[in-house]
């Protein structure tokens, strides 16, 4: 590496910047104080852990964005984290042992090997929230509307949230009796959207026509209100554990519209984001200013299994840096005071006073007295003068 590119950082990586920072920092702050106003606890999770743990009952993709190194220590391979949703799981039902439900929350950095998506970062800030120990639809509709309040704070505006259920895909599969193998090429195929694909594929390898049918027009399901209609007629006659996810979604829609005010509803019965370790409703959040999700979702029962107690559990998050990027809320600073230098009692007194009322109190450092560059490089509105007759005072700019 020679000097002149040293300075390079990799690819993916970002330096944050103090008005960026400040923007990102007050934020944060005002979501996790919006998350404990509805109850949820702040949990710190550990950056780096033995990679047996970290990615026990994890999904391949997960593996793949995870960075891996040896422990100096004791040898083992460690990885740092790429998601967080598993360690919170972990503390429930490890750490915490509650018997009713878990409220957690959370906001902190994850690494990624590679990017997720077009001029994504891959040192992302992760905040969300978990809800363990609710099964009922109640728990997965918190949740949306916590994720939508969240967008709200952050001046993202207008907001979509589509809605979908992994229980139905997973459903009609069961019921065509296909090979993991070939369960894994369908789910490519339907995730990808790949209609005509997806049409060949089925004709080659689903036998029994109704479930062939019922899964041909699946991938199809895709849109606003109308599709709750389409989906109860097409699946009218589809096994009992799709007809109930069906079910658990309509109940889930039709509590949301009730309560979700300015945000508008879709649907997407072919959404399987998460296939792998989600187990029931999906929900994401969209905003026309950015191509992909801004937010994202789900229930996934099954994840304690593997850290020794199931609990049901759903949850949500999404990166503090892209929420930051599109809010178009301002975010005032403190007034800046630049204060002289000096011991003396009173201006000291003053300084102290200035800070506790919320004010940002700079010493001028120089000999010579601040001129307007550096009151301006400083941001400073107001500095404290010396008045023969009233003392130290702040002084407007």
């Amino acid at each position: 590496m020679t000097r002149a590119d040293r300075w390079l950082l990799p690819e993916g990586v970002e330096e944050v910047l103090p008005p960026q920072a400040h923007r990102l920092e007050t934020l944060r702050r005002e979501i996790l104080d919006l998350y404990q106003g509805w109850g949820y606890q702040l949990v710190i999770t550990p950056m780096i852990e033995y990679l047996d743990s970290l990615l026990v009952g994890s999904s391949h993709d997960l593996d793949l964005h995870t960075f891996k190194i040896t422990d100096q220590l004791s040898g083992r391979m460690m990885g740092v984290r790429a998601d967080i949703t598993p360690q919170v799981a972990r503390i429930d039902a490890r750490n915490l042992h509650r018997a009713g439900p878990a409220r957690l929350c959370y906001a902190d950095s994850v690494l990624h090997t590679r990017p997720q998506g077009l001029l994504s970062s891959r040192v992302p800030i992760k905040i969300g929230a978990e809800l363990f120990g609710h099964g009922g639809v109640a728990c997965d509709i918190e949740l949306i509307l916590l994720m939508t309040e969240t967008l709200r704070l952050a001046g993202i505006r207008p907001i979509h949230v589509v809605l979908g259920h992994v229980g139905i895909f997973r459903g009609l599969v069961a019921a065509a009796g296909i090979s993991t193998e070939a369960e894994t090429e369908l789910f490519d195929l339907v995730q990808r959207k790949a209609h005509a694909e997806t049409d060949s594929w089925l004709d080659a390898n689903i036998g029994e026509q109704s479930i062939r049918e019922l899964l041909r027009g699946l991938s199809q399901l895709s849109g606003g209100a109308e599709v709750m209609a389409q989906a109860k007629a097409m699946l009218a006659s589809a096994p009992a554990g799709v007809r109930d996810a069906l079910l658990e979604l309509q109940q889930i829609s039709d509590a949301l519209s009730q309560r979700i005010g300015d945000v508008s509803l879709g649907y997407d019965l072919s959404e399987l984001r998460g296939y792998q370790y989600h187990t029931g409703t999906v929900f994401a959040a969209y905003t026309p200013a950015h191509g992909r999700a801004v937010a994202k979702g789900g229930r996934y029962d099954e994840i304690g299994k593997v850290f020794g107690r199931a609990r049901p559990a759903s949850g949500f998050d999404a990166d503090l840096k892209i929420l930051a990027q599109l809010s178009d809320r301002d975010y005032p600073s403190a007034r800046v005071v630049l204060a002289p230098d000096h011991p003396d009692a009173d201006l000291q007194a003053l300084i102290t006073q200035l800070r506790r009322d919320g004010d940002i109190v700079i010493q001028h450092l120089g000999a010579e007295p601040a001129d307007d560059e550096l009151m301006h490089e400083l941001q400073c509105s107001a500095c404290i003068v010396a008045d023969e007759k009233l003392g130290w005072r702040v002084d407007e700019r």
